[in-house]
C-alpha cells in the first residue's frame, strides 16, 4: 500500500505543470477530479459510457489472453506446441501480444506496447457474414445510444481489474467465453443483444464491425474453420479497442478536460445555482432596498469551498496538483470581481440615507 501511494505521489508530481494525458488517465496514474471515475461519470452523464466499458472490457480480455500466454510459459510448453493455430495465424499475421517471431518457437517476454504490428481486429469474421442485413447505425462513437443518460446511476468505473482473479489455470475456452460476452454486449446488432434489456451497441465504421461470432463458449471448436477462427480470438477486437481509445482522446477526452480541469460543477448543478442565484438576487435587491427605509447596513460573506463535483451536489476533495493551481488561480480571480461588484453594490446601497418610516 505504501509503495502504490509513493507511485502515486510520483506520477502527481511528475504533473505539476501540466495536464494529465488520456494514456495516464485509462492506467489509473491520476488523482481525482481527473481520475478514471470522473471521466466514466462524465461519459454517464452524456450517455456514452458504453465505449469506455467496451475499451475497459477488450483490455480485460487482453489481459486474460496474456495471462493464458503466461501459464503456457510457465508450464514449459512453447505457443507452436500448445495452440499451433495462433502460432501460424500470429507468424503469418502479426499478434499484439509478441509473443511469436518469425523462426522463434519460444514466448517472447510480454509486450508493453499497446499498438498492434497488423490490423488484425476481427477480418475474416467480417468476412465469413459479409452477406449479412445491417440496421442504419449513427455516424459517431458518442452518439448512438438511445436511452436516457441516469445521472443517479453510479455503476462501477472500472470493468477491467489490473489483477485477474482465477482458481485454475486458464482455457482457451475461457478466453472464447470472454471474446463472445464482448461481442453480444457491444458489437451485435441492438435486438439480438443476448441477455440484456439495455442497448449497449457502440458505433464502429463499417471497416471494423464484426458481424457475426461463430464460436460458442459451451462447445470446443473441432473443425479446422473453427480452429481457425478460435486463432483470431486474442486479436480479435483490438483494431475496434484502438479506434475507440482514438475516439475517446480526440473528442470526449477534451471535453472532459474543459469541464474538470477548469471549472468544478456538473451542468445541471450550475444551471441549478443560475436559477438560485437569480432568485436570490432578485430578493437581496427587494431585502436591500427595505433595509435602507430601515436604516440598516449590509455586511456581505464570500465563502469558498475547494471541492468538486462528481454527481450534482455530490463533491469531493481536489488531489490533482495542477488541477488545483489552476482552479485556485480562476477562484482568486472570480472572488477578485465578486468582491467588487459587491463592495460596489454595497456602497450604493450604503450612500442612500436611511430613514425609518
Amino acid at each position: 500500500m505504501d509503495d502504490e501511494k509513493r507511485q502515486q505521489d510520483d506520477w502527481a508530481n511528475s504533473r505539476k505543470n501540466r495536464l494529465p494525458s488520456f494514456t495516464e488517465v485509462l492506467s489509473r496514474r491520476t488523482r481525482p477530479p481527473v481520475d478514471l471515475f470522473m471521466f466514466y461519470l462524465f461519459l454517464q452523464r452524456e450517455g456514452a459510457e458504453d465505449i469506455l466499458d467496451f475499451w475497459l472490457d477488450v483490455q480485460q480480455h487482453e489481459n486474460l489472453c496474456r495471462a493464458y500466454f503466461k501459464d503456457v510459459r510457465k508450464s514449459g510448453r512453447t505457443i507452436k506446441e500448445d495452440w499451433p493455430q495462433y502460432w501460424d495465424y500470429a507468424r503469418r499475421r502479426g499478434s499484439i501480444y509478441g509473443t511469436v517471431r518469425r523462426g522463434a518457437t519460444h514466448m517472447a517476454a510480454k509486450s508493453t506496447s499497446p499498438l498492434p504490428q497488423h490490423n488484425t481486429g476481427g477480418s475474416e469474421y467480417n468476412r465469413v457474414a459479409s452477406a449479412s442485413p445491417e440496421p442504419p447505425r449513427s455516424g459517431t462513437p458518442f452518439s448512438l445510444s438511445r436511452r436516457t443518460p441516469t445521472l443517479f446511476n453510479l455503476r462501477r468505473a472500472s470493468r477491467a481489474p489490473t489483477i485477474i482473479p482465477r482458481s485454475a489455470a486458464i482455457s482457451r475456452m475461457d478466453l472464447i467465453a470472454s471474446a463472445e460476452r464482448i461481442f453480444y454486449r457491444y458489437l451485435s446488432p441492438a435486438g439480438n443483444t443476448v441477455n440484456s434489456d439495455e442497448n449497449h451497441e457502440i458505433y464502429l465504421p463499417p471497416a471494423l464491425r464484426i458481424h457475426s461470432f461463430p464460436l460458442n463458449s459451451s462447445q470446443e471448436p473441432r473443425s479446422p474453420t473453427e480452429m481457425s477462427l478460435m486463432a483470431q480470438v486474442p486479436d480479435m477486437f483490438h483494431a475496434q479497442k484502438e479506434y475507440c481509445f482514438r475516439a475517446m482522446e480526440q473528442d470526449a477526452f477534451p471535453r472532459f478536460l474543459r469541464s474538470k480541469a477548469f471549472g468544478n460543477l456538473t451542468p445541471i448543478s450550475a444551471l441549478v445555482r443560475l436559477i438560485a442565484g437569480l432568485v436570490i438576487l432578485w430578493v437581496g435587491l427587494a431585502v436591500a432596498f427595505s433595509l435602507v427605509f430601515l436604516d440598516y447596513e449590509l455586511d456581505p460573506i464570500l465563502v469558498f469551498l475547494g471541492q468538486s463535483e462528481t454527481t450534482p451536489f455530490r463533491t469531493l476533495t481536489m488531489r490533482e496538483p495542477y488541477v488545483k493551481k489552476l482552479l485556485l488561480g480562476r477562484a482568486i480571480w472570480v472572488t477578485v470581481l465578486v468582491a467588487i461588484f459587491t463592495t460596489a453594490l454595497t456602497l450604493l446601497f450604503w450612500a442612500v440615507p436611511g430613514y425609518r418610516l
